[in-house]
């Protein structure tokens, strides 16, 4: 009996040890977590840049850049999104928004966001694009002087006074802002808006999300989430 015991009990000690292994073998063999950009493909869905570009965001933080144009229809259709997804975004993303600027018609909406952004009133940044797209405002004219008058006429509707308005739209801080969308509009070679850059390093838009905005934000997600530091 005792044999017959021993023998059996290192058929059960044998198998179970054989068990173990074949387990951590399986373990062994599980395929790795999958990463961020896999489900995406380069150069169809996003594109790497050549030579990244600085950020101005705090460590830890990944930046998430869009360059617009309020003149932009294409623009106007996608901020609602984006406006949806600033409420739901990672907390390290930091998203910032950025005129275009190729030329004077530009220059002057550009102005006017950097004037709003100056008296903390970018609140009124989606109803700048209804005015132009659903009004029929342009806030852009031959003249900066005309240009001026129609912007100064929409803040006055929105509570603004023209001093705050004046004060504002001359500041330093406003030109500062103008010049450095001059440069990043040159810098990163932007040819068509809207345009969204990642962390300096990945550009993606409507067209390579298919026309769909949903997916668009999801390449985004995963962009940013590549960029992550653990």
């Amino acid at each position: 009996m005792k044999r017959a015991y021993w023998f059996t009990a290192a058929i059960i000690v044998a198998s179970l040890g054989g068990a173990t292994i074949l387990n951590a073998c399986a373990r062994d063999a599980s395929p790795a977590a999958a990463k961020p950009l896999d489900k995406w493909t380069p150069g169809l869905n996003y594109t790497q840049l050549p030579s990244p570009q600085p950020t101005n965001v705090k460590p830890g933080k990944v930046e998430v850049l869009e360059v617009f144009w309020y003149g932009c229809g294409h623009c106007y259709a996608l901020d609602p999104t984006l406006e949806e997804w600033k409420k739901t975004k990672p907390a390290y993303v930091d998203f910032v928004r950025v005129p275009v600027m190729w030329g004077p018609p530009h220059e002057q909406h550009a102005r006017l966001y950097y004037t709003l952004m100056e008296l903390n009133r970018l609140d009124l940044h989606s109803k700048v694009f209804d005015a132009i797209h659903k009004d029929h405002v342009l806030m852009m004219a031959q003249s900066d002087a005309e240009a001026r008058a129609q912007q100064l006429a929409f803040c006055k509707s929105q509570g603004i006074s023209e001093q705050a308005f004046n004060a504002a739209y001359d500041s330093p801080a406003v030109a500062a802002n103008l010049q450095r969308a001059k440069e990043a509009t040159f810098r990163y070679g932007v040819s068509g808006v809207p345009l969204i850059i990642v962390n300096g390093k990945y550009t993606t838009d409507v067209a390579m999300a298919g026309s769909d905005n949903p997916k668009l934000v999801a390449i985004i997600n995963d962009l940013a989430a590549s960029e992550k530091k653990p």
